[in-house]
């Protein structure tokens, strides 16, 4: 009833002007589809009838400011990807600043097969600033913040501008709370599947043969953490995934691997520690041990921050409230 009562109060009219039918149609994608993902996204409910569309809920007036924007750029298709884009930026910058195809973007810009990537919130802009700027940067915050996909796009960047001669991605292999056994094949068939995500974010930013070439050629590197031990890696882009199930004396170990012209970004979620119970994550160690230290940056993400399927930071807030009841 309450909830009745509070779309009763919160209702706009948004008639589409000029009105342009093939617009329209791309604005409200297959089966009205678009405008379901933006009744998702902010809790309201979008009636429409031709070129007007009536929107109830307590964000109605933050619904028409985005349905007037995404019927801006409605002169080619707008597929689900942008739609969920928009509405990431829109959730974290006012609508000035969600970012039209070929208009102007903040931030830093990479040079990677994504020619349209950047920061989509505030908090991934100053990441992408501080990875830039500084040797040494820790990414932390919950799944779905883009810490580990910017890190990746930023060391792709600098291995493409010639700033470093190789790229080093590296993530202990421990398992989420399963069991895996005894898996089979040989040393690398065994540790992939730990590693695929760095693969992912590779294949995406660079293409499969590149990526192919670039790791024949010695010149791209993944592999277990345990293997860095008494390495020093020179001139080399140098990202840890997953750095919360590294113990504290993997950390040092890690961090003290780096050389001369070399930069690294360790990246890693507090709330998803899958080491032995009793077992202090290296991540906490650090960030705490190495937070005033110059030349060090830390980018601590929210949930506000997630660029997935804006589910996603809905599950995450409710795991946090969970998790905040006594």
């Amino acid at each position: 009833m309450t909830r009745k009562t509070t779309i009763a109060q919160h209702s706009l009219e948004l008639l589409l002007t000029p009105v342009d039918n093939a617009r329209l149609a791309n604005l409200c994608g297959p089966l009205d589809e678009n405008l379901r993902q933006i009744e998702s996204a902010l809790d309201v409910v979008i009636a429409r009838r031709n070129e007007r569309l009536t929107v109830r809920g307590a964000a109605a007036a933050d619904a028409v400011k985005i349905l007037e924007r995404f019927y801006e750029q409605a002169v080619a298709d707008l597929s689900i990807d942008a739609i969920q884009l928009g509405l990431i930026e829109f959730r974290n910058a006012p609508i000035r600043r969600l970012s039209v195809p070929g208009g102007p973007v903040e931030g830093p810009q990479l040079v990677t097969r994504k020619t349209e990537l950047h920061g989509r919130t505030p908090r991934q802009v100053e990441y992408l600033k501080h990875i830039q700027e500084h040797d040494i940067t820790f990414g932390i915050g919950p799944a779905g913040t883009g810490k580990t996909y910017l890190a990746v796009a930023c060391a792709v960047d600098a291995f493409e501008r010639d700033l470093v001669e190789r790229i080093v991605l590296t993530r202990p292999a421990v398992e989420a709370g399963e069991r895996l056994g005894f898996l089979p094949g040989d040393l690398a068939q065994k540790v992939d599947p730990y590693l695929r995500p760095l693969y992912d974010a590779l294949y995406d930013l660079m293409g499969f043969d590149r990526v192919g070439k670039l790791y024949e050629k010695g010149a791209l590197e993944i592999a277990p953490l345990a293997f860095m031990r008494g390495r020093t890696l020179n001139h080399a882009f140098v990202i840890l995934d997953e750095a919360q199930n590294t113990t504290p004396e993997q950390m040092k170990m890690f961090l003290t691997r780096i050389g001369i012209g070399a930069k690294a970004v360790v990246t890693g979620d507090p709330s998803q520690v899958d080491l032995p119970r009793g077992q202090g994550s290296g991540l906490a160690d650090a960030v705490g041990i190495l937070s005033e230290v110059r030349g060090i940056a830390i980018t601590r993400f929210l949930k506000e921050d997630v660029v997935r399927h804006p589910l996603v930071a809905r599950i995450v807030a409710a795991y946090e409230g969970a998790q905040g009841k006594p």
